[in-house]
């Protein structure tokens, strides 16, 4: 076995310039884990929150540090406890964001948080679904509890979050609204998307008696929202906490997401790509050299669908 491979990583934080595409020591597998070769990664907004120091008080990582927390790839080495995974078995996962991330050759990950990558799906595909799916997943159903029937306001529909929980929201049974840009009216459309507001000519601050909020983007947006909703409806929110006190006045319960690894859900999700029923929309793909390019494009916010990296 390589006793070293390449990744990208950062020695300290900093703007895309810190992204170092270097050979680093090979990973090693623990006890419960596999060392997957990984095919292809995917860009996410907490990549480059983690690269700028956001969220350090929170995930106080060693350096240096591989980002990126989706990939799909190829088993090639099981940890001495770990059973039900053979060499060469396919999985995608989220992994655990303390850990050494994805933007790399191989990655060390626990067996619990791998799943069989749907079939039916390619590297890249498989690569962009795990981190933004199961993001939409756990705010829609295990946080908001969305239900059949229920009215829902998506925020960016557009974005790789938001072409997730329309699809999710549409296979729930409930009637979704989701804000985009014009250029992308038609893929919301498509995506199930029962009504489309086209933030540069209307404003999503006009509908009211809505069950559930998805705020995917915060600031304005997020207290905009709170007078959209019923009294008793839910706010979920994937960037910042929404004020108790203002959650209060409105008569609404505040609920935040940050997205854990689950093999279980993945295996759902899994599922209904194999099924015909998930779509997975990729923005662009970049070489992992190239990966300052790939943030840029990120912190863009103009992404539509999925940013991935292309490994082997």
């Amino acid at each position: 076995m390589n006793t070293s491979h390449l990744a990208a990583v950062i020695h300290n934080y900093g703007g895309p310039e810190v992204l170092s595409v270097e050979q680093v020591p090979m990973p090693q597998p623990g006890p419960d884990d596999v060392l997957v070769r990984i095919h292809a990664a995917s860009v996410n907004p907490v990549d480059w929150k983690i690269r700028e120091g956001y969220l350090k008080a929170v995930l106080p990582h060693a350096m240096p540090l591989t980002l990126g927390w989706d990939f799909a790839g190829e088993i090639v080495a099981l940890g001495a406890q770990v059973t039900g995974w053979q060499v060469g078995d396919a999985v995608y996962a989220r992994p655990d964001i303390a850990r050494n991330g994805s933007y790399a050759e191989y990655i060390a990950v626990r067996a619990s948080e791998i799943a069989r990558k749907p079939a039916s799906l390619t590297w890249q595909q498989a690569a962009a679904v795990p981190l933004t799916a199961l993001t939409a997943w756990q705010s829609l159903f295990d946080h908001a509890q969305l239900q059949a029937g229920e009215r829902v306001l998506i925020h960016a529909g557009a974005g790789g979050v938001g072409n997730f929980a329309i699809q999710f929201a549409k296979q729930r049974g409930a009637h979704v609204i989701t804000t985009t840009s014009t250029a992308n009216i038609e893929l919301v459309k498509s995506l199930g998307a029962d009504e489309v507001i086209d933030y540069t000519q209307q404003d999503f601050a006009s509908l009211r008696d809505l069950d559930v909020v998805f705020d995917t983007l915060g600031g304005e947006i997020q207290t905009g929202s709170l007078a959209t909703l019923r009294k008793g409806g839910r706010i979920v929110t994937i960037v910042g906490a929404v004020e108790a006190s203002l959650a209060a006045q409105h008569g609404v319960t505040p609920l935040f997401c940050f997205v854990q690894p689950s093999s279980t859900q993945l295996e759902q999700i899994a599922q209904l790509a194999d099924n015909g029923k998930l779509r997975v929309v990729i923005d662009s793909v970049f070489a992992l050299k190239d990966v300052a390019a790939a943030h840029a494009r990120s912190e863009s916010g103009r992404a539509r669908g999925k940013i991935v990296i292309q490994v082997s």
